[in-house]
């Protein structure tokens, strides 16, 4: 096979080179900047060139060299090209081929344009690696203009009751597109600190976002009721929230379609929005790809392979140690312990 899975991660033997490893090699392909996907330790990085200046933001200090969308590098006969995955700036789906053979690597992934992100591309291949967080046929995603209506909507009656409207996401993705898609004629936008660290890194590609202001111990608790601020999800339930009261709580997750996830999380509003490709999104992805094997690498494994192979398609599960929503929750968690 052209990429085996190990220990250390997925690896191909011909280039001598790793996949979004989770444990340090020499050389590592990064899908993107997550935490579960780039991690620090690796002596050589790559990835695209929109991926890298928020890697560099989390790693520090590393050997990290970064190629555009769709361009061709060759490493000892290996063809290997990045794709844009529409799961956040930057991150893609890596094509590798061999003799013929091509394979590509999904990391995370979905297929609406969110109007931030680079919009997926299906990538033809014989064999796809996908992730399938939300792989079941529960979950199905709104367009993002209805659920942007609806937060913006629940911000506007906030306003009227003389509220602070809160609204969760994890820092790294979904806040900036949470930020890009709210109707700033209702107020102001405040953001956490590990969001808005992460807005700088964005805005100094010189990729435009809609103005925030940092919360600060500077900014008057009378500064909040009527506007919006965008917090990381662990900072529900901490003395950090307090300074915002009255308020009225939110969370944008994929989550929110499940019955029971507002009252575990603690929130009055939830609401459905996800970075991830729903179940239609995933079965549209493999079907775009024409890939005559599939192997699962993430979430609902058992449900999702075994639907692939009822349909025909070879498919098998993969233990990684990549988690989907769940990492880049704790993603904030971590920044949030940086930035309060």
């Amino acid at each position: 096979m052209l990429l085996d899975f190990t220990g250390n991660g997925i690896y191909c033997p011909q280039a001598d080179l790793y996949v979004d490893p989770w444990k340090p090699v020499k050389k590592a392909l990064i899908t993107h900047g997550h935490a579960d996907h780039s991690r620090w330790g690796h002596k050589q990085y790559l990835s695209t060139k929109t991926a890298a200046p928020v890697i560099r933001h989390r790693l520090g200090d590393i050997r990290l060299e970064s190629v555009d969308f769709g361009e061709v590098l060759s490493v000892n006969g290996v063809k290997i090209s990045f794709h844009p995955a529409g799961h956040i700036i930057g991150s893609a789906q890596i094509r590798l081929e061999y003799k013929g053979e091509v394979w590509v690597v999904s990391g995370d992934y979905k297929l609406e344009n969110d109007g931030l992100t680079e919009s997926f591309e299906p990538v033809r291949c014989h064999t796809f690696i996908t992730e399938s967080t939300f792989g079941l046929p529960v979950y199905h995603w709104k367009p993002q203009k209805e659920v942007f209506d609806d937060i913006n909507q629940w911000w506007a009656t906030n306003k009227e009751q003389g509220k602070t409207t809160v609204l969760t996401g994890y820092a790294l993705g979904k806040a900036q597109r949470i930020i890009q898609n709210l109707d700033e004629s209702l107020g102001v936008i405040y953001t956490h600190g590990a969001i808005e660290n992460v807005n700088e890194v964005v805005r100094g590609q010189g990729i435009p976002l809609k103005d925030t202001v940092r919360v600060t111990p500077e900014v008057p608790k009378e500064a909040y009721p009527g506007n919006i601020v965008i917090a990381t999800p662990s900072a529900v339930g901490s003395a950090w929230i307090r300074k915002f009261a009255p308020f009225s709580i939110g969370s944008a997750s994929g989550w929110m379609n499940l019955r029971g996830a507002r009252r575990r999380r603690s929130v009055d509003r939830g609401f459905v929005l996800s970075d991830h490709a729903d179940w239609k999104g995933l079965n549209t992805a493999i079907t775009e790809s024409g890939a005559e094997r599939v192997f699962v690498t993430h979430g609902y494994t058992s449900v999702f392979s075994q639907w692939l192979n009822e349909k025909g398609i070879e498919a098998a599960i993969v233990e990684t140690q990549f988690e989907g929503e769940l990492a880049e929750i704790g993603e904030s968690t971590e920044k949030e312990e940086q930035d309060t």
